[in-house]
């Protein structure tokens, strides 16, 4: 499949082109200048002149803001950068699991963990349906440098056990994301997903941030970005 002929609301991701113009991703870039090198996955939190971007009306939560509407909000931010130094592999997976202030025992919310000093929990399924994922490319990323695979459609089949996600890819093929600097990929959160290591390794920066509109149950509270 055609990366331009997917759609939010069919397969469950969706190339926003351009989303970033020069000037602006060289502002993304000088916010994030600071953070250390050569780190596979680093979750961010009060990163000075971020928020801009990320609100509902800024150049990135805007994304967010066409499916999940003007109310939505970043509630988790990862820089990932895959180079010749940090240059890894990750199988078909879902991500489950958000970030929290404090750990709350609520029904539903199981698993918990400790990821980068970070409170993080399993929600329910549900909740997790109800949340996009943006991903800022501020690198290219072509086809040799470990683009984003995908399972389109998966997003829809709810929680799939380890043993049926080969399966699942197998009857929902895979798209490979390419990108250019200033792209936007958005997906629904709960989408199957996949990265080989690059071929030719190079920069491979990604900003990836999750929205979502609804308050937690029960006490608990988004950790927020």
């Amino acid at each position: 499949m055609e990366i331009q002929r997917l759609t939010f609301l069919d397969d469950g991701a969706q190339l926003c082109r351009q989303a970033l113009t020069s000037d602006r991703l060289d502002e993304l870039r000088a916010t994030l200048r600071h953070l250390p090198p050569d780190h596979a996955g680093l979750r961010l939190r009060g990163i000075d002149g971020l928020a801009p971007f990320l609100a509902a009306s800024g150049h990135v939560g805007s994304c967010a803001a066409s499916v999940l509407g003007k109310a939505c909000r970043p509630v988790r931010a990862i820089l990932f950068d895959k180079t010749a130094a940090t240059n890894w592999a990750l199988g078909w997976h879902q991500d489950r699991t958000i970030a929290v202030k404090e750990r709350i025992l609520v029904d539903g919310f199981d698993m918990w963990s400790i990821k980068s000093g970070m409170q993080h929990v399993e929600p329910p399924f549900a909740l997790l349906s109800g949340m996009v994922t943006l991903r800022v490319h501020i690198d290219p990323v072509p086809a040799s440098n470990a683009p984003l695979l995908i399972a389109p459609g998966s997003h829809k089949l709810g929680r799939i056990p380890e043993d049926e996600v080969r399966d699942v890819v197998r009857r929902c093929g895979t798209v490979a994301c390419l990108a250019d600097a200033g792209d936007i990929w958005l997906y629904a959160t709960p989408i199957l997903h996949a990265s080989d290591a690059a071929t030719s390794p190079m920069h491979r920066r990604v900003l990836q941030v999750d929205f979502a509109v609804s308050e937690l149950p029960g006490g608990l509270e988004w950790l927020g970005v």
